[in-house]
Protein backbone atom coordinates (compact mmCIF):
# COMPACT_ATOMS: atom_id res chain seq x y z
CA UNK A 1 0.00 0.00 0.00
CA UNK A 2 1.20 3.71 -0.94
CA UNK A 3 1.85 5.89 1.49
CA UNK A 4 -0.83 8.19 0.17
CA UNK A 5 -3.31 5.53 0.41
CA UNK A 6 -2.35 4.10 3.91
CA UNK A 7 -5.53 4.85 5.85
CA UNK A 8 -4.03 6.84 8.92
CA UNK A 9 -2.04 9.15 5.81
CA UNK A 10 -3.47 12.60 5.54
CA UNK A 11 -5.10 13.86 2.93
CA UNK A 12 -3.29 16.27 0.66
CA UNK A 13 -5.63 19.23 -0.12
CA UNK A 14 -4.95 21.94 -2.73
CA UNK A 15 -6.23 24.48 -5.39
CA UNK A 16 -5.40 25.24 -8.86
CA UNK A 17 -6.15 28.20 -10.60
CA UNK A 18 -8.23 27.52 -13.48
CA UNK A 19 -9.10 31.19 -14.94
CA UNK A 20 -10.17 34.84 -13.26
CA UNK A 21 -10.96 34.18 -9.66
CA UNK A 22 -11.67 30.51 -10.66
CA UNK A 23 -9.96 27.68 -8.97
CA UNK A 24 -10.24 24.08 -8.64
CA UNK A 25 -9.81 22.29 -5.18
CA UNK A 26 -8.53 18.76 -5.38
CA UNK A 27 -7.64 15.94 -2.96
CA UNK A 28 -4.89 13.30 -3.84
CA UNK A 29 -7.90 10.93 -3.61
CA UNK A 30 -9.56 11.86 -6.94
CA UNK A 31 -11.84 14.51 -5.44
CA UNK A 32 -12.14 17.93 -6.72
CA UNK A 33 -14.69 21.11 -6.73
CA UNK A 34 -15.17 23.74 -8.64
CA UNK A 35 -15.11 26.80 -6.68
CA UNK A 36 -15.38 30.87 -7.69
CA UNK A 37 -17.02 33.73 -7.14
CA UNK A 38 -20.98 33.91 -6.45
CA UNK A 39 -22.74 33.58 -9.21
CA UNK A 40 -20.69 31.54 -11.42
CA UNK A 41 -22.81 28.27 -12.57
CA UNK A 42 -21.79 24.75 -11.34
CA UNK A 43 -19.03 26.57 -8.83
CA UNK A 44 -19.28 26.70 -5.18
CA UNK A 45 -17.60 30.04 -3.27
CA UNK A 46 -15.08 29.46 -0.57
CA UNK A 47 -18.20 30.71 2.16
CA UNK A 48 -20.45 28.48 0.64
CA UNK A 49 -18.13 25.25 1.39
CA UNK A 50 -17.44 25.98 4.63
CA UNK A 51 -21.25 25.87 5.22
CA UNK A 52 -21.49 22.80 3.05
CA UNK A 53 -18.42 21.65 4.80
CA UNK A 54 -20.21 21.88 8.63
CA UNK A 55 -23.44 20.47 7.50
CA UNK A 56 -21.23 17.47 5.90
CA UNK A 57 -19.70 16.81 9.31
CA UNK A 58 -23.09 17.54 11.11
CA UNK A 59 -24.69 14.76 9.40
CA UNK A 60 -21.74 12.10 9.10
CA UNK A 61 -21.00 12.76 13.14
CA UNK A 62 -25.03 12.36 13.62
CA UNK A 63 -25.17 9.46 11.48
CA UNK A 64 -24.34 6.36 13.42
CA UNK A 65 -26.98 7.65 16.13
CA UNK A 66 -29.73 8.14 13.62
CA UNK A 67 -28.98 4.78 11.97
CA UNK A 68 -29.61 2.72 14.83
CA UNK A 69 -32.58 4.11 15.54
CA UNK A 70 -34.05 4.44 12.62
CA UNK A 71 -32.24 2.16 10.42
CA UNK A 72 -29.74 2.09 7.57
CA UNK A 73 -32.18 4.01 5.03
CA UNK A 74 -33.63 6.89 6.52
CA UNK A 75 -33.64 10.10 4.89
CA UNK A 76 -32.07 13.49 6.28
CA UNK A 77 -31.37 16.60 4.96
CA UNK A 78 -29.11 19.57 7.21
CA UNK A 79 -29.82 22.79 5.63
CA UNK A 80 -27.10 25.45 6.63
CA UNK A 81 -27.73 29.22 6.04
CA UNK A 82 -25.81 32.73 7.42
CA UNK A 83 -25.34 35.73 6.24
CA UNK A 84 -21.63 37.30 5.77
CA UNK A 85 -20.66 40.36 7.82
CA UNK A 86 -18.74 42.03 4.70
CA UNK A 87 -17.49 44.77 6.67
CA UNK A 88 -15.16 42.34 8.82
CA UNK A 89 -15.61 39.66 6.40
CA UNK A 90 -16.44 36.92 8.66
CA UNK A 91 -20.13 34.83 8.83
CA UNK A 92 -21.09 35.87 12.68
CA UNK A 93 -23.20 33.13 12.57
CA UNK A 94 -24.08 30.10 11.09
CA UNK A 95 -27.70 28.08 11.38
CA UNK A 96 -28.06 24.20 10.96
CA UNK A 97 -31.48 22.67 10.74
CA UNK A 98 -31.79 18.96 10.56
CA UNK A 99 -34.72 17.91 8.58
CA UNK A 100 -35.84 13.96 9.66
CA UNK A 101 -39.03 12.13 9.83
CA UNK A 102 -39.21 10.72 13.77
CA UNK A 103 -43.12 10.61 13.23
CA UNK A 104 -42.62 6.63 13.75
CA UNK A 105 -41.33 7.72 17.67
CA UNK A 106 -42.89 8.59 20.89
CA UNK A 107 -41.79 11.70 22.11
CA UNK A 108 -40.18 10.58 24.77
CA UNK A 109 -38.12 8.41 22.06
CA UNK A 110 -37.88 11.18 19.75
CA UNK A 111 -36.60 13.49 22.40
CA UNK A 112 -33.80 10.67 23.73
CA UNK A 113 -32.43 10.39 19.83
CA UNK A 114 -32.25 13.93 19.28
CA UNK A 115 -29.92 14.93 22.64
CA UNK A 116 -28.02 11.67 21.49
CA UNK A 117 -27.33 13.46 18.26
CA UNK A 118 -27.04 16.58 19.66
CA UNK A 119 -24.01 14.78 21.99
CA UNK A 120 -22.48 12.74 18.52
CA UNK A 121 -22.26 16.26 17.27
CA UNK A 122 -20.58 17.94 19.98
CA UNK A 123 -18.18 15.44 20.28
CA UNK A 124 -17.25 14.54 16.86
CA UNK A 125 -18.15 17.38 14.35
CA UNK A 126 -14.61 18.71 13.93
CA UNK A 127 -15.69 21.38 11.44
CA UNK A 128 -18.17 22.36 14.09
CA UNK A 129 -15.79 21.95 17.29
CA UNK A 130 -12.99 24.17 15.24
CA UNK A 131 -15.26 27.15 14.28
CA UNK A 132 -16.70 27.23 17.74
CA UNK A 133 -13.30 27.29 19.38
CA UNK A 134 -11.55 29.39 16.80
CA UNK A 135 -8.18 28.39 15.07
CA UNK A 136 -4.93 29.91 14.06
CA UNK A 137 -4.31 29.78 10.28
CA UNK A 138 -0.77 30.54 9.00
CA UNK A 139 0.11 31.04 5.59
CA UNK A 140 3.75 31.17 4.28
CA UNK A 141 4.63 31.89 0.19
CA UNK A 142 6.72 29.48 -1.87
CA UNK A 143 8.13 31.65 -4.25
CA UNK A 144 9.92 30.16 -7.97
CA UNK A 145 12.76 33.10 -7.93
Amino acid sequence: MSEQSAPNAPTELWVERTGTRAYTGRSNRGAEVLIASQGVPGAFTPGELLKIALAGCTGLSSDVPLSRRLGDDFDATIRVSGDADRENELYPQLDEVVELDLSELDEAARERLLVTVQRAVDKACTVGRTLKAGTKVTLTFNIDA
